[in-house]
């Protein structure tokens, strides 16, 4: 068995366990560099908790690499970056996560790089910077952004303005998640158009607390407005 793989099998087992936050520290048994490579690969895996979990991993895994060398780091995420250029080929499905965490987990990469996620949502006019068209992937940039707010709002707030504009999109997930990151910034302005949506009965599936939970938009909204107080 090849490297990857063994270290793929190893990491899929820690994440899929039912135990699996106590096991996280069991990443430490492996240098970072060699750990990027099969999370990445675990962001598309069958299991939607180990698609979910992969992206807790990275963020520990992105601050230990930040920690020892920030110029690794940054390549690092140069690298996550490229995923997300429709160029490079890739799938970005679930890059922003790993993006969001990484940030969340390392103040040095966070704030190189929150504007870079940040970027994702940002449409002007002519909508001709990093704008993501397809409203699945902006959903990844907007739970990416919510856990950022949640520890770093300061570093998502010059995005409320489009945040704003997201409580519109015909995705509920993106109103949910939009909504969220709007009250963990205390975006007092947003609050008429957050009300009129704090009985929205859409139902989503998401991941809080590192849970995978079932909920409504509604319900987080509601729970965003009681961030705002």
């Amino acid at each position: 068995m090849s490297r990857f793989r063994s270290i793929k099998k190893a990491v899929h087992d820690i994440l899929a366990d039912d135990d699996w936050q106590a096991r996280l520290v069991e990443l430490d048994d492996f240098r970072p560099v060699d750990l990027v490579p099969p999370l990445l690969s675990l962001r598309l895996d069958r299991l939607e908790t180990v698609r979910w979990r992969s992206a807790t991993a990275f963020g520990l895994t992105a601050a230990r690499m930040a920690e020892a060398s920030m110029e690794k780091a940054r390549i690092l995420m140069r690298t996550l970056m490229w995923y997300m250029n429709e160029e490079s080929g890739n799938l970005g499905w679930g890059i922003p996560h790993f993006m969001g965490e990484a940030m969340v987990n390392s103040e040095r990469i966070a704030k190189e790089f929150h504007k870079i996620l940040a970027s994702y949502i940002f449409c002007d006019e002519e909508c001709d910077g990093n704008f993501l068209d397809h409203p699945e992937l902006r959903r990844d940039v907007y739970w990416g952004l919510a856990r950022l707010a949640a520890t770093r709002p300061e570093l998502v707030a010059h995005g409320e303005k489009y945040l704003v504009a997201a409580l519109d999109d015909l995705d509920p997930y993106n109103r949910a998640y939009a909504a969220s990151v709007l009250g963990l910034i205390k975006a007092e302005g947003a609050r008429a158009k957050m009300e009129a949506l704090a009985n929205d009965p859409v139902e989503i599936r998401t991941f809080l607390h590192r849970e995978l939970v079932d909920t409504t938009v509604g319900e987080l909204v509601r729970n965003a407005l009681e961030d705002l107080k």
